[in-house]
């Protein structure tokens, strides 16, 4: 059902400010799959989700007893993640597309 859901976005645009994630469990060899909508932000199906993941692998983990899971974000691009849940802390692992690279320099006074 993930996987093939049509979104109304200016519905999902009421529903959180923030964005809505849409999670179920996994089929072929995934733990879990889900997708991130946030029209609110001009973005009405994020590809990969980092901040997303962040908050599914403890659920996920929680519910599957175990730490290491692998997720895959059903946008139209789509993409694979190997989570490992260590308590308060997430670590996500997979390939990415670069949108942004630059240096930032700071003067302390």
């Amino acid at each position: 059902m993930v996987r093939v859901l049509k979104p109304n976005f200016p519905r999902v645009a009421g529903l959180d400010p923030h964005g809505v994630i849409v999670t179920a469990t996994g089929d072929a060899g995934y733990d879990f799959v889900s997708r991130f909508f946030a029209p609110n932000y001009g973005i009405n199906e994020d590809p990969v989700t980092g901040s997303a993941h962040c908050m599914l692998v403890p659920f996920w983990a929680n519910r599957l007893g175990k730490d290491e899971l692998r997720a895959f974000q059903a946008s139209s691009r789509g993409g694979e993640l190997t989570c490992t849940h260590k308590g308060a802390r997430v670590e996500l692992r997979g390939k990415c597309a670069f949108y942004l690279e630059g240096v930032v320099s700071l003067s302390v006074q």
